[in-house]
């Protein structure tokens, strides 16, 4: 996929899947089918969306399956990692560049996220947790390694 526009971030660049086998090959297969084959967690029923993000590191293009929390046409990114200690990787790339491109469905759009604190923080963490239950449980082990877990909105450019 090619998505360039001046003054815009350019997410035709090399793309580097996944270290993680599930992840690479489930984006591979949603984006191969358009968003019909893929595009839930496992086999939960959950429905996921894919986020693409330029690496804060390396430049590369990024892609990470996500659950899907949409409201009124904006999208929760919730920087979970299952509770773990530490953020994952692609938390850093949305400080570093805040465009992304999502796809939920045949195209991916371009949209800014931003984080988010307070009560629109619990808002949205509730939005996700209503979506996927687990959430409340990983909320519960990242505080118990001091963390809170980062939540962003994605809203349409």
């Amino acid at each position: 996929m090619v998505v360039t526009d001046c003054g815009m971030t350019d997410f035709s660049g090399p793309y580097e899947p996944s270290t993680w086998d599930w992840v690479a090959d489930q984006v591979t297969e949603y984006e191969a089918s358009g968003g019909e084959r893929a595009n839930t967690l496992m086999d939960t029923g959950i429905a996921i969306m894919v986020m693409t993000t330029i690496g804060h590191k390396s430049g590369k293009v990024r892609k990470v399956p996500l659950m899907r929390v949409e409201h009124e046409g904006e999208y929760a990114v919730i920087a979970s990692k299952g509770g773990n200690p530490t953020h994952p990787g692609w938390y850093y790339n949305l400080l570093a560049n805040a465009e992304v491109l999502i796809q939920d469905g045949p195209e991916a759009k371009r949209y800014t996220v931003r984080e988010v604190s307070g009560e629109e923080r619990t808002a949205w963490y509730q939005r996700g947790a209503d979506v996927y239950p687990p959430y409340d449980e990983y909320q519960v082990a990242a505080t118990g390694h001091g963390r809170e877990i980062p939540v962003f909105v994605a809203s349409p450019i």
